[in-house]
């Protein structure tokens, strides 16, 4: 028998020694059924993660599924107002129970449990993977088909955290036209790649202007480089989203069910086939 390395990956012997690699999954409320849960991610902010968290999960429940979101966004969170909710989460014996919107769909966000939403979250990082972790273990997530997980920028606290207790299924990446941030969706890759998360594809939001006399589409913000950045990382091209004069006044009035267009349809495809 060969001298032990301590290294069980080259080693097919089982001893006392084998350690199987250590799972943080948490486990959902006991009253939660959920089936597939989706994040929606991007390197940096400002490039529309909300607004396609919530058009993917409208369009996903006007195929009659059931959907929740869970706002993870916890310093910046804005998926109430998207849907005009402004009822409070409410709690009971058994845990939290989110908001519904107006339609149906089941949403948690911090700005349900502050007193005011212009109330600032002046926590440190620990604290805010702390409450998302309870937003998956303490909320009640009753028979949701669809859990889109509306993640905070970047690559920090809050993304490992969910990559970590969740059992995320796949992501969903959101970009923007400018070069710039081709490099930043490099990131996302890479750190969904480094924890094992499924990428499902890309999404480009303000990808273009449709002029409304003539039609033609205007690249407000240059040249778009979505092909060559999907290409690179191999990764299908789920939508585009144009700048959307009605789209944004629809957000902003709290009414994102009502909208109309059918960017969504191929992610929406992409993600049914889970």
């Amino acid at each position: 028998m060969s001298e032990c390395t301590h290294d069980c990956s080259s080693c097919s012997s089982s001893c006392g020694e084998r350690k199987e690699p250590q799972s943080f999954l948490e486990k959902p409320n006991q009253l939660s059924k959920i089936g597939k849960v989706i994040g929606i991610v991007s390197g940096k902010g400002g490039v529309g993660k909300t607004m396609v968290s919530s058009l993917l999960a409208v369009s996903m429940q006007r195929l009659n599924k059931h959907v929740g979101i869970l706002d993870a966004d916890v310093t910046g969170p804005s998926v109430p107002k998207a849907f005009g909710i402004t009822a409070k989460a409410e709690a009971g014996e058994f845990g939290i129970y989110p908001a519904k919107s107006k339609l149906g769909i089941d949403v948690m966000s911090v700005n349900l449990l502050l007193e005011n939403d212009t109330d600032p979250v002046v926590w440190r990082g620990p604290v805010i993977g702390g409450v998302v972790k309870q937003f998956w273990t303490d909320v009640i997530w009753k028979d949701v088909d669809y859990l889109f997980v509306d993640m905070p920028p970047g690559t920090g606290d809050v993304p490992l955290t969910v990559f970590q207790s969740l059992p995320v299924d796949g992501i969903v990446i959101v970009t923007s036209p400018q070069e710039l941030v081709s490099m930043i969706v490099g990131k996302a890759v890479k750190m969904a790649k480094l924890m094992n998360i499924p990428i499902l594809g890309i999404i480009e939001n303000m990808s273009y202007y449709e002029c409304p006399d003539c039609g033609k589409k205007i690249n407000v913000f240059g040249e778009s480089h979505l092909e060559e950045t999907a290409a690179k990382y191999n990764l299908p091209i789920l939508a585009r989203i144009p700048i959307c004069t009605d789209l944004a006044k629809a957000c902003d009035n709290g009414a994102i069910e009502l909208f109309e267009g059918d960017w969504m349809n191929d992610a929406v495809e992409k993600i049914a086939d889970l």
